[in-house]
C-alpha cells in the first residue's frame, strides 16, 4: 500500500465469466468482480473491504453477491468488547499446555479452520495480469490535489439454591396418607424467584451501607471476567519448556527483519501448501509467499507476524494495519503443529493485537476476518468471534451478525440491512467526476470522454464506479490504455 501523499492506481477487469468455486467446488458457479492494484493507499482499501472487496496480493475483488453460487458476506469483529468463547479458552489452554510442558494434543487438524480455502493465492480460474502489464512510469504521473453490541453470549438460568430444591423435591406420599405432614407446603417457583431477588436487594442494601460506614477495598476487578490478554498468558511459568515470541515485520516495502527471515518464513509456506492444500513440491512460489501491496512509512501498511518457537518460525499470519481496522489476509504454518489449533490461536492474538493498537489509535478498533460464508458449514467458525457484524451486500452498512442469520439460513443471498428505504450512501451519482489515468495524465472521466470521442468504455467505467463507490471512484486512478 502507497504511502500518504500517494495516488492509487487500478486497472479494472469485469466479472463476467465463472470459475472453480473454492467452497462447494462448483466448476464455473463463482462470480467476481476484479482489478489489478499498480497501487494502493491504506485510505482507498480500508474504504474497499468497507464495499465487499478482498485482496489476494495485489489482485483485489469483489463476489457477485447475488449470482455467485458461495455468498462472501465481510465479516468484522469489535474487538474491545471480544470476549473468547469456551473454544477459544481451550484453544488457548491447549497452546499453552504445550509451550509450559511439552504436551501435544492428539488431533491432526486445526478445529475450526478445517478445510478453510486458502486466501494466500488468487482465486481459481482468475488471471491476474503478468507483473506490472502497463509498465507506469509512476514519477511521470501528473500529480492532483487529493487528500487522501452487546455480547450474545448465552448466560446460564439462574438454578435454584440447594436447600430450596431438595424443599420442593415431588415425593409421591405413601397411599391413602396423604401429603407428607413433615414437609412444607410446596410453593410456585415464581415465587421462589421473586423471593430470591429480593433476598438479593436486600443483601445489596445492606452492603452499601455497611461500605459506606466501613469503606473496603473494591471487589469490582476481581468480580469482572478475565480478559483475553489473560487467558493468553494464563498458566505460563516463567521457565516453560518451549518459548514462543511473536514478531510483526513489515513486508513490503521489506524491512531487514523480513529480508533475514524469509527464506525461513517461505519453507514453512511450502511446506504448508504442500501438507494442507495438496500442492505439488514445484508449484508454491516466492512471488506467492511475499504477494503484499506497498506499505506507508508509519504505522500503516502490510506486516507478517512471524510464530517463533524456540528460535524457529513456526507460523506467519499477513496482516493489513488500516486507519479503522487489522485486516486478516491469510495464515500458513508448520503441518508439524496443526494439532495445536494455530489458526485459531493467531486469529486470537491479532484481535489481543488490535486492542494494542487501539490504545494508541482510538479510531483502529475492528479486526476484520475476511469473508464469512453461511453456505458452507465448514466456514462459519468466523461468526463464532462476538460480537461481530455482517457487511450488507446492498447499502453498505454493518448489521450484527444474530440478526444475519436468521435471513441466511433461509437464502444464501440476502439484503442484511432490515430497512426497507436505506440505501447506498456512497453510490455512484456522478460519472463525469470519476478519475482516470490516460497517457500518464490524471483527468475526471469527462475530460477523458471528450478527448476519447466514440470511446465505448462508458458502461464498463460506470460498472467500476458503481462497485467502488463515488468517495473512491474521485480517488483512485482507473486505468485507460
Amino acid at each position: 500500500m502507497a504511502a500518504g501523499g500517494s495516488l492509487s492506481i487500478v486497472e479494472y477487469f469485469g466479472g463476467d465469466d465463472g470459475y472453480r468455486c473454492g467452497y462447494c467446488k462448483h466448476e464455473n458457479g463463482n462470480f467476481s468482480h476484479g482489478m489489478w492494484s499498480h497501487t494502493m493507499t491504506v485510505q482507498d482499501y480500508q474504504d474497499l473491504i468497507d464495499r465487499g472487496w478482498r485482496r489476494s496480493g495485489k489482485y483485489v475483488y469483489k463476489p457477485i453477491m447475488n449470482k455467485t453460487c458461495c455468498p462472501q458476506y465481510t465479516i468484522r469483529c469489535h474487538a474491545l468488547n471480544f470476549h473468547p468463547s469456551k473454544t477459544h479458552k481451550k484453544t488457548l489452554k491447549k497452546v499453552n499446555r504445550f509451550l509450559s510442558k511439552g504436551e501435544m494434543p492428539v488431533e491432526k487438524h486445526d478445529e475450526g479452520h478445517e478445510g478453510e480455502p486458502m486466501d494466500s493465492v488468487h482465486e481459481e480460474g482468475v488471471q491476474p495480469p503478468p507483473q506490472d502489464p502497463l509498465k507506469i512510469d509512476h514519477s511521470e504521473v501528473q500529480d492532483i490535489s487529493t487528500s487522501p453490541d452487546t455480547d450474545t453470549t448465552n448466560s446460564a438460568a439462574p438454578t435454584m439454591p440447594r436447600d430450596d430444591a431438595e424443599k420442593t423435591t415431588n415425593v409421591t406420599p405413601k397411599p391413602g396418607k396423604g401429603a407428607d405432614p413433615n414437609r412444607p407446603l410446596c410453593r410456585k417457583a415464581k415465587d421462589l424467584r421473586k423471593e430470591r431477588r429480593l433476598l438479593k436487594e436486600q443483601q445489596k442494601q445492606q452492603e452499601a451501607v455497611s461500605s459506606s460506614v466501613n469503606p473496603a477495598p473494591s471487589k469490582s476487578a476481581s468480580n469482572q471476567p478475565k480478559s483475553l490478554e489473560g487467558f493468553i498468558t494464563e498458566s505460563l511459568p516463567s521457565d516453560p519448556l518451549h518459548r514462543l515470541e511473536v514478531r510483526l515485520v513489515r513486508s513490503n516495502p521489506p524491512s531487514p527483519q523480513f529480508r533475514a527471515s524469509f527464506d525461513a518464513s517461505y519453507q514453512v509456506y511450502k511446506l504448508y501448501q504442500m501438507a494442507i492444500h495438496k500442492d505439488p513440491p514445484d508449484k508454491p512460489t516466492e512471488s506467492q509467499a511475499e504477494t503484499a501491496p506497498d506499505g506507508p512509512d508509519v504505522g500503516y501498511g502490510s506486516f507478517h507476524q512471524q510464530y517463533w518457537l524456540d528460535g524457529t518460525i513456526v507460523a506467519v499470519g499477513v496482516l493489513d494495519i488500516l486507519p479503522s481496522c487489522v485486516s486478516s489476509v491469510y495464515l500458513y504454518y508448520h503441518p508439524d503443529f496443526s494439532s495445536l489449533s494455530l489458526g485459531t490461536y493467531s486469529a486470537l492474538r491479532e484481535i489481543a493485537f488490535t486492542r494494542q493498537l487501539q490504545q494508541q489509535s482510538p479510531k483502529l478498533s475492528y479486526y476484520y476476518l475476511g469473508f464469512y460464508v453461511h453456505s458452507c458449514p465448514k466456514m462459519r467458525y468466523k461468526g463464532q468471534y462476538r460480537p461481530s457484524d455482517l457487511l450488507c451486500p446492498e447499502t453498505y452498512t454493518w448489521v450484527p451478525i444474530e440478526r444475519c442469520i436468521p435471513r441466511l439460513d433461509i437464502s444464501a443471498y440476502s439484503r442484511l440491512n432490515e430497512n426497507a428505504q436505506a440505501g447506498d450512501a456512497r453510490a455512484l451519482k456522478e460519472l463525469s467526476r470519476v478519475l482516470v489515468l490516460h497517457r500518464r495524465t490524471v483527468m475526471p472521466y469527462a475530460a477523458y470522454a471528450r478527448k476519447r470521442k466514440g470511446s465505448n468504455d462508458e458502461k464498463e467505467v460506470e460498472q467500476y464506479a458503481s462497485l467502488v463507490g463515488q468517495t473512491c471512484a474521485e480517488r483512485i486512478l482507473l486505468y485507460r490504455a
